[in-house]
């Protein structure tokens, strides 16, 4: 394999298509959301993505079969505009990888008639947000003005956004495709999936779909829970061994 390449499966028909992605990146936000949204709404896989790119590894699964790493395409039909989703393991470490890899994922948009990418990922702020926001950056003044009223805000950040989630954007103006990418606010230092949460809930206002979040939303709830006991019980065993620290050094004296 020399350069990338997509096994697309045959005889499905695409009307009209949204592209939402979620691959890794800060918080792993982007790929909890859109891993959610492929099992929440039955999406169907309709292709593969390998690229000599990705790491030399292969997964190895519960049934003993080892698997390339890559990236997935799935198919969720609408009424109006079906939906493809972008997930995977992994994204490409060099520049010019992204530039090869994300190329070759807006061609094969282009020819299914793509209307518009919408990109999901997690904006660092480096500390804890009990109530995470969702940031926006679109690739058009008309977009961001769209999306603004979905609760999504636009010019509140700063920097770059790095790899697919930016890389679209920039690759899908040249070829006069709207293309967003909305960033839930998170810590940036650990797994956030309230932060996807929230990401999804803004998917769900500004392309008009409805998105079941219940189960994510009790794992969350259950995180939660289980980190606060955790907390509960480091607590109590570090007063234990002040106290005991006490009772010693005053034997001791």
């Amino acid at each position: 394999m020399q350069k990338t390449i997509i096994r697309v499966k045959k005889g499905v028909k695409i009307k009209s298509p949204v592209l939402v992605e979620g691959l890794p990146g800060i918080g792993l936000v982007g790929k909890i959301a859109a891993d959610y949204l492929v099992k929440s709404m039955n999406a169907k896989k309709i292709a593969n993505i390998y690229s000599p790119y990705f790491p030399p590894q292969v997964l190895m699964r519960k049934n003993g079969v080892a698997r390339m790493l890559g990236m997935r395409l799935y198919h969720i039909p609408q009424k109006k505009n079906d939906i493809l989703v972008l997930a995977g393991d992994v994204q490409p470490s060099l520049p010019e990888a992204h530039f090869e890899v994300c190329g070759k994922i807006l061609n094969y948009f282009k020819k299914k008639k793509g209307k518009m990418i919408i990109t999901l990922g997690g904006y660092g702020s480096g500390k804890a947000a009990p109530n995470p926001k969702v940031y926006g950056a679109a690739n058009n003044k008309k977009l961001a003005e769209k999306f603004s009223k979905a609760g999504i805000e636009f010019g509140k950040t700063k920097g770059a956004i790095v790899g697919a989630a930016g890389l679209l954007l920039g690759l899908a103006k040249f070829e006069k495709i709207d293309a967003a990418c909305l960033m839930g606010e998170t810590h940036g230092a650990y797994v956030d999936p309230k932060s996807s949460l929230v990401v999804l809930k803004a998917l769900e206002r500004a392309i008009g779909i409805k998105i079941d979040t219940a189960k994510l939303e009790k794992e969350i709830k259950e995180g939660e829970k289980f980190a606060k006991k955790i907390e509960e019980q480091m607590a109590k065993a570090g007063g234990e061994q002040a106290h005991a620290g006490i009772k010693d050094l005053s034997y001791i004296r």
